[in-house]
């Protein structure tokens, strides 16, 4: 991965967000919708809204917008259906970018995608154009503390199944494959480790560094992605010498 922190992206991405925490909210209470739908409105039965629920509380979301998000999404509340969407193109210097929607109009989005993208440099480009420089991967990330025994950690990890440790200056990075995630996160759990982040994530297979003028259009796209809310994830392969 070159060095490239993916917990740095996520963290800066939800730094600009909590400026904006109703707009997380509204994401959140979409991605709640899925699950549900999917799996049930129970998160002792389903590990997706579990994992949704913790996702929401790490974002200080109140446990009442939590749990009406979930009965509306059972039936108990009047609610509306949305629809999972992936937009795939380049942005500025010829960067990857993928964008997950979710979505109850999927004109709308496609409109408002494609401006973000041809207001600051980049183009959609056809589905597969740029998924093959991505791979899946489970991704956790534990906050390095003065009481944090880096190589016990390590071992941890890998004896939990995962398949990689990255450390970083101020996390340890722990990737998974998507099928050994829930079971390396609930036996990292069992050992009382506490996660600053914990998700299934897509990660780029190499990333490209870009000059400044291009990396501030760039930033400005992915602010304007972020910005919108049937957005709910943006990736890309971007080294941001920011982050």
């Amino acid at each position: 991965m070159s060095g490239h922190s993916k917990w740095n992206n996520i963290k800066r991405t939800k730094e600009k967000s909590d400026a904006q925490r109703g707009k997380i909210f509204t994401k959140i209470g979409r991605e709640i919708a899925v699950v549900v739908k999917q799996g049930g409105s129970d998160p002792n039965v389903n590990s997706k809204l579990k994992d949704v629920i913790q996702k929401a509380k790490q974002n200080n979301m109140p446990n009442d917008s939590i749990e009406r998000s979930i009965k509306k999404a059972a039936g108990e509340l009047s609610g509306v259906n949305y629809e999972s969407i992936t937009y795939e193109g380049y942005g500025a210097g010829g960067s990857a970018v993928i964008v997950e929607c979710l979505t109850d109009n999927k004109n709308r989005t496609a409109g408002d995608v494609r401006h973000a993208f041809d207001k600051h440099g980049g183009s959609l480009g056809s589905t597969g154009c740029v998924s093959y420089l991505f791979n899946r991967r489970g991704l956790i990330v534990i906050e390095k503390t003065i009481n944090t025994d880096v190589d016990t950690l390590m071992m941890d990890a890998l004896d939990a199944g995962a398949d990689d440790v990255v450390e970083e200056d101020d996390v340890m990075e722990v990737y998974t494959s998507p099928n050994n995630f829930d079971m390396v996160k609930q036996n990292l759990e069992n050992n009382n480790y506490q996660f600053l982040s914990a998700e299934v994530t897509l990660v780029a297979d190499n990333y490209i560094e870009l000059e400044q003028s291009k990396l501030e259009q760039f930033e400005k796209m992915m602010d304007a992605l972020n910005d919108l809310d049937d957005v709910q994830n943006v990736y890309h392969n971007v080294e941001n010498s920011e982050e």
